[in-house]
């Protein structure tokens, strides 16, 4: 069997122990291992290798914004944003039709600014904007789809651990990724909350409306958000601005939002701990996916098979519209059976030589940006796609009494939304440069 050969047939072999419920990081490690083995002939240089590899990988600074991140989401959660951020936004939105499912989505925008998890911005935006959605009638299938599309935006409002993950993996400066992802951001909040507004006039008599608020108590609520509002500033806007690297921009958000939780008085010493360990967790799990994705791919890399493909593409005369068109149905469909970090890591050191190979009429700085956050959006789809979505398992945990098919049917429309958003940002690439350009 030739290395080409081995690995191509590496690919269903990794699917198959996905599939069986292996966990995906071993996976990753098992065939990486194996397939490095295979290639060299010689125990000793692979195990060699994975030692260089772990050191190498893990002694990347850019890595340590991850757990300043997911630490910063854990406080933010514990301080109590999530709520008054729902009721800011309720306050303005609540009176008008879809009012309330539009205040959880532009919630979760704004915590999502403060957080960079997809999960973590479902799981608490769920928990404080379900019984408020229960209370004026809105049906199961609208609630539970409208906070397991919001929570996406976790992900792509920056900050954002996909979009780190995304730049060290293909040499991108992570503050222009995040500047280039602000306006798609925006623009998927709008879009769902269109979806949203088409929603309760198709069926007019799927919720009720709120009270209109007083101008007085709707200043009141803003004002009650100043905490989110200052930690956004000064974290993304030092990063644009380029007083903050990233990670010191992290660094920073961590501890602000540490003391805005201590100061409304949510941080106690237990939930510190829990703070912790929950961070520690999860940073744990995400690198242990990076170091398998990290052996699996060199082995890939041993075999030529990244670059031989790439040349292949080149030689087939398809046009680079298409083979982008090809790629982004391929993550739709891989983003049905996977988690989003696993796709991109897996996919993006195979992808990415083979798309910047091909001429779109984009300078090489600006198409990386451009295409990373095409694949973080469809990447983002994926989450709200059956069978994984984890979005829609999360939020549906939450209301059991709302049966899995209603919340599947639910995140249907937003989907439709995010394909428009996709094929939008595909052909307007200065869409999501502009910003990146007014800036730098």
């Amino acid at each position: 069997m030739t290395n080409i050969e081995l690995a191509l047939w590496s690919f269903p072999v990794l699917l198959g122990l996905i599939f069986l419920r292996f966990p995906i990081a071993l996976a990753m490690l098992a065939v990486g291992f194996a397939g490095t083995y295979l290639v060299t002939g010689t125990p000793n240089m692979t195990l060699s290798q994975l030692k260089t590899l772990t050191f190498g990988t893990f002694a990347n600074y850019s890595l340590s914004i991850i757990p300043l991140f997911l630490l910063m989401g854990q406080f933010a959660t514990l301080s109590g944003m999530s709520a008054a951020l729902f009721r800011a936004a309720e306050a303005f939105l609540g009176h008008r039709k879809g009012g309330v499912a539009m205040a959880a989505i532009g919630a979760c925008a704004g915590f999502g600014a403060i957080c960079g998890s997809s999960l973590a911005t479902a799981a608490t935006m769920g928990q404080v904007a379900l019984p408020e959605l229960r209370r004026y009638g809105y049906p199961g299938s609208l609630s539970t789809g409208a906070l397991a599309a919001g929570g996406t935006l976790g992900i792509l409002i920056p900050p954002s651990v996909i979009l780190v993950i995304y730049a060290i993996l293909t040499e991108q400066n992570i503050a222009k990724l995040f500047v280039a992802a602000m306006l798609p951001g925006l623009l998927a909040a709008a879009g769902y909350m269109i979806a949203i507004a088409i929603w309760v006039r198709v069926a007019p008599n799927s919720a009720a409306v709120g009270a209109r608020v007083p101008w007085g108590d709707r200043m009141r609520a803003l004002a009650a958000v100043w905490p989110v509002m200052t930690i956004f500033l000064v974290v993304v806007g030092g990063i644009y601005l380029g007083v903050f690297t990233p990670t010191e921009a992290a660094a920073v958000g961590a501890a602000g939002t540490g003391i805005a939780a201590l100061l409304s008085g949510q941080l106690t010493l237990s939930k510190l701990n829990q703070a912790i360990l929950a961070t520690a967790s999860s940073t744990s799990m995400i690198f242990l996916i990076v170091l398998g994705a990290g052996l699996y791919n060199s082995f890939l890399a041993l075999t030529q098979l990244p670059q031989m493909s790439a040349q292949w593409v080149s030689g087939q005369g398809f046009s680079p519209w298409s083979i982008l068109i090809m790629v982004l149905v391929m993550y739709l469909v891989f983003g049905c059976i996977m988690d989003s970090l696993s796709m991109v890591l897996l996919t993006v050191p195979i992808i990415y030589p083979i798309m910047s190979a091909l001429d779109f009429g984009i300078a090489p700085d600006d198409f990386g940006l451009w295409f990373g956050i095409l694949v973080l959006i469809v990447v983002e789809v994926g989450l709200i796609t059956p069978p994984v979505g984890m979005n829609l398992f999360i939020i549906n945990g939450m209301a059991r009494d709302i049966p899995i098919g209603q919340t599947f049917r639910g995140a249907l429309p937003f989907v439709v939304t995010d394909i428009v958003r996709v094929a939008f940002l595909a052909a307007f690439p200065p869409f999501t440069l502009w910003l990146v350009w007014l800036i730098y």
